[in-house]
């Protein structure tokens, strides 16, 4: 049994070595596709579309109170008539 120590050692010292090796070329290779997807993402996307994809965001959130106060009224007239059926 003391022969077979020093091989198993080393086999599993040698799948392990393996094992780091596939790990480190697995997060190498996702490094460069996302840079590569950064890169097309701006020649497709130029700044000005960036531009209105903000201001599109800011429009909206100001919209959102204005549309929650206008349906408040519609929502508690649904209440109303739900309780309303309930009671029945």
């Amino acid at each position: 049994m003391d022969d077979e120590k020093p091989v198993l050692e080393h086999m599993t010292d040698t799948m392990g070595s393996a094992v780091e090796a596939t790990k480190e070329a697995a997060k190498t290779a996702v490094k460069k596709v996302k840079k590569a997807v950064k890169k097309t993402a701006k020649k497709v996307m130029p700044k000005k579309a960036k531009k209105a994809k903000k201001a599109a965001k800011k429009s909206s959130a100001k919209k959102s109170p204005k549309k929650a106060v206008k349906k408040a009224p519609k929502k508690a007239a649904k209440k109303k008539k739900k309780a309303k059926k309930s009671k029945r």
